[in-house]
């Protein structure tokens, strides 16, 4: 993701998110001016206050909270004393549903024996900023508001917002943007009136598709054939956790504007509403137990957008994966090109997710339609993603708008050495090389078995990789050493304790003896915090548990981390890394952030929130599948009629229990249980089964057959 330059207070407590719009507000339910609260529709908020008084009073909160990922529920009452009574007799209920804009309704009952006559008043304002002018805390100014009865309009150039009620008023106040009800209520009364946003501008026009009651308390994504997996775990955050995930999920389903009907994630609330090649990658690969429904059209979007020719200035080049699309409110002049290719992970990360879903049961078909694009992405490595021929991926920034670093750590200090100097390019990040050595192998598996040149090439390239890698890369230490983060331009090991290393494991280019090692760190006390995994050690003099690369904990991070370990058989490392991201979802209502602070996990400390963390994300979301995945150990070859299921052993919960995973036309249902062993209830028809869990060589083999 693009760097964060400034940070905004605190993000809002509740967001509701579908696709390009998303809704912050406090718990509450009230939206404020002069903060980041808002309605924003295409990446500009077009409703930036709305809040309900009553008697000249904001009411008091009871509770608010997300009900499943685009859709909230508020509730409030008159403050005790207020209208003579001494109990709370009068409730304010709000509902409110996100979907291609905003729909609410307010009702108040009167659970008081005597009648009661209350004064509401609703008032809205827009300001139509952009995305960017909210998290850089630039001014806004109001727009233009004018009064229609039961509408109230703000407009600017193009642009309009028409805020409609379900009745009519008693008073309209155009500028300020307030209506007025003096309402009357008979002992057990209700009142109730609903609002709807709309929205134009040269895109078209956005009004609410769904109301609270199609939406239910588990709004589904449209047109996506999304199967939700049933969890029952001795562990009861484990469910809960996975449910909120899979709702945020849904939530974060983008259609492609080029081809209706396929979807990709994107990236994150609020900052990152749109597609994110790296982010949208991981995501669909975590979330493959969902289906391939995703998968496909995020890798469909990607190929449609590959690199076509050299263009400095966007980084633009042949084969390669596009890094970030922005659009509407997200083009910032200074900023990024609208088009932006300035990545040196997605390309790889593409050819393994092709694989990845092959092995999920994308039909061969789809996977041959994709291979001009898998072998334009392996040229790439080759040639534009190697520009000085010494064997190993590094980038450069090209542009004048462009990133100074090109891993997932794309911060400014995302690249450092153990002193605290920082890397200058041409910079070859250790994970990536890990990345390209997989992409090789899966990439020369899909070219020999659909007959296209080439497999036995890549084949010896990996190889010779994973050697120029252990000799380039790794530093020799006291506990067994550890993979550089990086050379620098002048090929010097950048030797910082980081968490990239956690990448590595599962992509084939370490010895066991290596993967041994790395555990060993990643667990040290200065990198697991027993919330998660840091980003950078806390020995390290930059360290801050609050900088975004620089010693916060990422869930998809830790998660990656624990997934690569238990893969290459360090299930200790994996067990404990996957048990923390469990126990800190509660901190957080199960809604794991983008990152959060890096402090140690102690007693009666709550995990720091990182101030401007997207929430709901998707790979944090989607991580919480990939821990599922990694405690049940799914590993599946569809291709070649083969499931391997190599849990976690001694398993980190008593008993774990899943129905309804998917596996191509089929689906996957079974226990894992400390006592009783494995059990499978339904598995693909026509797939043979491996279960090697207790033997940790039988093991090792089944989980990556395509080493």
């Amino acid at each position: 993701m693009a760097q964060v330059t400034s940070q905004p207070g605190p993000i809002g407590d509740v967001t509701c998110v579908e696709g390009e719009t998303f809704c912050i507000s406090g718990h509450s339910g009230q939206v404020r001016r002069g903060s980041e609260q808002g309605l924003y529709i295409r990446d500009l908020r077009v409703l930036n206050h709305l809040t309900v008084t009553l008697d000249g009073h904001e009411p008091l909160v009871l509770r608010g909270h997300t009900v499943g990922g685009n859709a909230a529920r508020f509730t409030a009452c008159r403050s005790p004393g207020t209208g003579g009574e001494p109990d709370p007799t009068l409730l304010l209920d709000r509902r409110r549903v996100v979907s291609t804009s905003l729909w609410e309704a307010l009702s108040l009952r009167n659970f008081g024996a005597t009648p009661l006559t209350v004064d509401l008043e609703i008032e809205v304002d827009c300001d139509f900023a952009s995305v960017f002018e909210v998290k850089h805390a630039q001014p806004t100014r109001q727009a233009r508001c004018e009064g229609m009865g039961r509408d109230l309009r703000f407009a600017r150039g193009d642009l309009a917002t028409i805020v409609r009620l379900g009745r009519r008023p008693d008073d309209v106040d155009e500028r300020h943007g307030l209506w007025r009800w003096r309402i009357a209520l008979e002992p057990r009364g209700e009142w109730i009136v609903d609002l709807q946003v709309g929205f134009d501008d040269a895109l078209g026009s956005a009004w609410p598709r769904r109301t609270w009651d199609d939406a239910g308390a588990e709004p589904q994504p449209p047109s996506v054939a999304w199967q939700e997996p049933l969890v029952v775990c001795s562990d009861a955050d484990l469910p809960d956790l996975v449910e909120q995930s899979v709702a945020d999920l849904a939530s974060l389903l983008v259609e492609d504007p080029e081809a209706p009907g396929e979807h990709f994630f994107a990236a994150g609330s609020p900052w990152y509403l749109t597609l994110f090649g790296r982010d949208a990658l991981w995501a669909a690969t975590m979330a493959l137990p969902l289906g391939l429904e995703v998968a496909r059209g995020t890798l469909r979007t990607l190929a449609r957008r590959q690199g076509r020719a050299h263009d400095p200035d966007t980084e633009e080049a042949p084969g390669k994966i596009i890094h970030e699309v922005r659009h509407g409110g997200l083009v910032e002049p200074s900023a990024l090109p609208p088009l932006y290719w300035g990545t040196l992970d997605a390309t790889p990360l593409f050819v393994t997710l092709v694989h990845e879903s092959w092995c999920w049961g994308l039909p061969d078909a789809e996977v041959a339609a994709l291979l001009p694009a898998v072998e334009a992405a392996l040229a790439w490595m080759e040639r534009d993603g190697d520009a000085d021929d010494d064997g190993f991926l590094e980038y450069r920034q090209t542009g004048q708008r462009g990133l100074a670093n090109q891993g997932w750590k794309d911060s400014v200090d995302g690249v450092q050495f153990a002193d605290g100097r920082l890397a200058e390019p041409p910079i070859a990040l250790c994970e990536v090389q890990g990345y390209a050595h997989e992409a090789a192998l899966r990439g020369a598996e899909l070219l020999e078995r659909f007959g296209r040149p080439g497999a036995e090439r890549w084949r010896q390239w990996a190889a010779a990789l994973k050697v120029r890698f252990r000799q380039a890369f790794w530093i020799d230490d006291d506990d067994g050493g550890y993979p550089a983060v990086a050379l620098d331009g002048d090929k010097r090991r950048v030797d910082s304790l980081a968490s990239n290393m956690g990448h590595l494991p599962g992509t084939g280019i370490l010895s066991p003896e290596d993967c041994a090692a790395v555990a060993h760190h990643l667990t040290r006390p200065d990198m697991a915090t027993g919330w998660g995994l840091r980003t950078l050690t806390a020995y390290s003099p930059r360290f801050n548990p609050l900088s975004y690369h620089g010693g916060s904990v990422w869930p998809h991070d830790t998660a990656i981390a624990a997934a690569n370990l238990a893969a290459t058989g360090q299930t200790d490392a994996a067990a404990m890394l996957s048990r923390s991201l469990v126990e800190v979802a509660g901190h957080f209502d199960m809604r794991l952030p983008e990152l959060f602070g890096g402090e140690q996990r102690r007693r009666r400390l709550e995990p720091l929130p990182y101030p401007a963390a997207c929430r709901p994300q998707a790979w944090a979301a989607s991580a919480v599948l990939l821990l599922l995945r990694t405690a049940l150990g799914i590993h599946p070859d569809l291709p070649n009629g083969r499931l391997a299921l190599c849990p976690l052993w001694p398993p980190p919960y008593r008993r774990l229990a899943v129905e309804g995973l998917r596996l191509g036309d089929g689906a996957l249902t079974m226990t894992v249980d400390a006592e009783t062993g494995v059990e499978v209830h339904e598995s693909p028809p026509g797939v043979q089964v491996d279960v090697g869990c207790e033997d940790p060589e039988r093991a090792q083999r089944l989980r990556r057959p395509w080493w």
